[in-house]
């Protein structure tokens, strides 16, 4: 797909298609006033029939309409005007592309980025106006023999804005979406594929891919430079698996020489059967997205590299397969963490943690500025917040905060939740220095509080994606979440850095 932006009147534009917007109760859109003026009022003329009322997701294709330059003007419902905000604002767009690719024509030019959002300026209407379209014709179709073809599909959207004046903002937010795009859908590809292609050695592969093209450094240990690190928690999760695990580091170094990094650590494990602890048959399928956090870093990573950002930022993926076997770890068992501090395994489907407190420790080397791990980790986040926001914990709330605000910017929200010391009074153990699970009550917290105690010489926070990474059901599939906030985060990161 190509973009474009472009500042002109909507009756002028020589294109495919032509599209702006009718709110409630048949009220037309700054835009499609000039529009309808061009054509006499014919626009007008059709809303008095009730051919439209304006109502959100509803689209209205109308060809040779008089005074006009374009081939078709698509009237698009935009709901009632007091109440077009941010989630109307996506809709909209999402509903103008997905019309416009089934018109037949190559391109068309969307009037909809000059509508007002609330408390939103021209660049964020033009990045979420990429994004949305690209989630939008975002098919994973790779392993199918026969791919639904569309007959004439749509190959470039123009956005206009109303002002020349805002045509600069808009083409650095245009690259900025197109980055995240990309990186969204990279996300999205690692996580839908299957567990017998992505493996922990096809996530290294792509790593070194991204590296080489990219400019980046990598460095993927193995097994016995795990076993020298003593990486045990991690190394306790992979010992049912045939396939070997790995711990991919990769580095983007746009930064001043000797800044401190930003820190990101990815859920790496490409299946998760809950190992001696075995999952239920129904939806194990959907266990291939367990390396969501990871599929979310390596996501992030090439939209940071695309935007060349002046930062330090160093991608930790821990990855293995977590599965039974005779020589799989049992619950019972007591593992010594790469920190030295000891574990009881007392459910092996509480794995995530295992492999990224290893990280977490590992990460202490880079001397951080801040680090960030991302992990499918717990059920009992889907419970508390669904499957709109990511949960967050930290241990610092100005980073906290900052995230919080990255993640409204990005319309990939989050909600902090707390990280009380009291807590950690669930995580006791009779036979180690804290147990890998502290029962049901609160266990999102809880499992942050067994991170934390690995994360105390840095500032860190963690993020729960278990009910935002990805959709089950008819339309089952990653989100490609939250590359967009942890993009967003950096873009403002890079902006500290710049002033």
């Amino acid at each position: 797909m190509e973009f474009s932006i472009k500042s002109g009147n909507p009756e002028k534009q020589r294109t495919a298609c032509v599209v702006v917007g009718v709110f409630e109760s048949r009220k037309l859109s700054a835009p499609a006033e000039v529009v309808d003026r061009a054509a006499k009022g014919y626009l007008g003329d059709l809303l008095r029939r009730g051919d439209m009322e304006g109502k959100a997701g509803a689209a209205l294709l109308l060809h040779n309409v008089p005074g006009i330059e374009a081939d078709r003007v698509l009237l698009v419902g935009l709901g009632k005007e007091r109440e077009f905000r941010a989630k109307e604002y996506r809709a909209a767009i999402a509903t103008a592309v997905r019309t416009l690719q089934e018109t037949g024509g190559f391109d068309g030019t969307v009037y909809l980025t000059e509508l007002p959002v609330r408390k939103m300026d021209v660049a964020w209407r033009i990045r979420q106006a990429v994004l949305v379209a690209a989630e939008t014709l975002y098919r994973f179709d790779q392993l199918k023999s026969r791919k639904d073809e569309v007959r004439r599909p749509l190959r470039k959207l123009t956005f206009c804005v109303e002002r020349r004046n805002e045509l600069a903002a808009a083409e650095a937010a245009l690259k900025e979406g197109q980055a995240i795009a990309e990186g969204m859908a990279l996300a999205k590809d690692l996580a839908n594929l299957p567990s017998n292609i992505c493996t922990p050695t096809h996530l290294a592969d792509r790593a070194r891919a991204m590296a080489a093209e990219h400019g980046m450094a990598v460095e993927v240990l193995e097994r016995a430079d795990m076993e020298q690190l003593a990486m045990n928690t991690l190394l306790s999760v992979a010992r049912g698996s045939h396939e070997p695990p790995k711990f991919i580091v990769l580095k983007h170094l746009g930064g001043k020489p000797g800044a401190k990094p930003v820190v990101l650590v990815g859920k790496g494990i490409t299946f998760d059967t809950g190992g001696i602890s075995l999952k239920p048959a129904p939806d194990m399928d959907e266990m291939k997205y367990d390396m969501s956090g990871a599929a979310s870093v390596l996501g992030t990573m090439q939209a940071v590299a695309r935007l060349r950002l002046p930062l330090n930022v160093i991608a930790l993926v821990p990855t293995t397969e977590n599965m039974p076997g005779g020589r799989a770890t049992k619950p019972g068992d007591v593992i010594t963490s790469m920190n030295g501090l000891t574990v009881e395994i007392l459910n092996t489907d509480a794995e995530g943690r295992l492999i990224l407190c290893d990280a977490l420790s590992y990460a202490e080397r880079f001397d951080p500025d801040c680090v960030i791990d991302v992990a499918t980790l717990t059920g009992a986040c889907v419970i508390a917040l669904g499957h709109v926001l990511s949960g967050l914990l930290a241990n610092d709330d100005s980073l906290a905060r900052e995230l919080q605000d990255a993640g409204l910017l990005a319309h990939d929200r989050v909600w902090q939740l707390p990280l009380l010391d009291d807590y950690q009074e669930q995580l006791k153990s009779n036979f180690a220095d804290l147990a890998n699970i502290g029962g049901r009550p609160a266990g999102t917290i809880t499992a942050a509080c067994f991170l934390s105690r690995f994360a105390q010489k840095y500032d860190w926070a963690h993020l729960d994606i278990a009910g935002t990474a990805y959709r089950s059901g008819k339309e089952k599939g990653s989100t490609g979440r939250p590359v967009p906030l942890l993009t967003h985060f950096l873009l403002g990161r890079a902006r500290e850095a710049d002033r």
